[in-house]
């Protein structure tokens, strides 16, 4: 991978590393329409040819949050409040990310607008299609579970 992002929370309690092949500045960001995305004013990117690893140091304090047709975890820290990404778990066991580009350390370096995008419409299988063809390949780490 050409590219290497740091993100976190703002206790770091979750945290991420991301590799993509994108540079910063001509990252693709998205702002999904959903009420959970708006009121977390989260612009989220994803690379299917990336890899990403989620780590949570204190499991107590990661809230799993799930909505809607309830299909991903939306990963939010317990202690601060921040959503790190969502993680959806395929039903053969691969995980796949998107994260939530405003938790990155070098947030100043990537592209202020993002690209409004709509879900609501998508069946259960279409979203998880989507998911598996445009997240990013992910592990989850949680510390004492190794």
């Amino acid at each position: 991978m050409a590219h290497t992002h740091l993100a976190a929370c703002h206790c770091g309690n979750l945290s991420a590393r991301y590799d993509c092949t994108a540079a910063p500045a001509v990252m693709t960001l998205r702002a999904c329409g959903c009420t959970f995305c708006r009121k977390h004013n989260a612009r989220t990117t994803s690379d299917p040819e990336g890899r990403a690893e989620i780590v949570v140091r204190d499991p107590a304090a990661l809230t799993r949050y799930r909505f809607g047709q309830r299909t991903a975890d939306f990963l939010v820290c317990g202690n601060c409040g921040v959503y790190l990404g969502a993680l959806f778990t395929d039903k053969d066991g691969a995980a796949y990310t998107t994260l939530n580009a405003n938790a990155f350390a070098n947030v100043q370096a990537l592209p202020d607008a993002a690209e409004s995008v709509h879900y609501d419409k998508e069946s259960p299988g279409e979203k998880n299609a989507r998911r598996r063809a445009r997240w990013t390949p992910a592990n989850l780490r949680i510390a004492g579970a190794d």
